[in-house]
């Protein structure tokens, strides 16, 4: 979760203004947390709670998301996401963007397979994020931070994400 959380921080100033160079300060004043940091933390709380249980994990991402979105308002979220975050019934928008691949590194840090990985990546994406492409792109963030917690090479990562 650090490197999560550093990485957020660190990218943060760079969100609307990318670069492409490697060499750049890694911090300055301009650097903050963003809905990255916020969410990330959320879907870790709901994992370490309900790592057995596919139901209530649902259920406990959706409390947390809507928990800690709600006491960090200005974090950076999306107009689709900000509304669900606000809403008495929250249901999944259809969305294929990056938000849920922001969010689940914990699934690939705390899961005890693949199989699991992916599983995880997929509850807790699919509660906002239930278009096909964006609970692909959350497994597929999930699953590289396993392989990678299990040792394996960028290379042997890259090409299982392809396929």
């Amino acid at each position: 979760m650090i490197g999560v959380i550093v990485g957020d921080i660190v990218g943060s100033r760079f969100e609307w203004n990318n670069i492409k160079s490697k060499v750049f300060d890694f911090f300055s004043p301009d650097c903050v947390f963003t809905d990255n940091t916020v969410m990330s933390l959320a879907i870790c709380d709901a994992l370490l709670e309900n790592l057995d249980n596919p139901h209530e994990l649902s259920k406990r991402s959706i409390m947390y998301l809507q928990e800690y979105g709600r006491r960090y308002p200005n974090a950076g979220y999306g107009g689709k996401f900000r509304d669900w975050l606000y809403s008495d019934d929250p249901q999944p928008y259809s969305s294929k963007g990056n938000g849920a691949a922001m969010r689940v590194s914990a699934c690939g840090f705390l899961a005890d397979s693949l199989k699991q990985t992916k599983e995880h990546a997929r509850i807790v994406s699919e509660v906002t994020h239930s278009h096909p492409e964006g609970i692909k792109g959350a497994e597929a963030v999930a699953c590289a931070v396993f392989l990678a917690r299990s040792g394996k090479s960028i290379e042997y990562i890259k090409e299982f994400i392809i396929k």
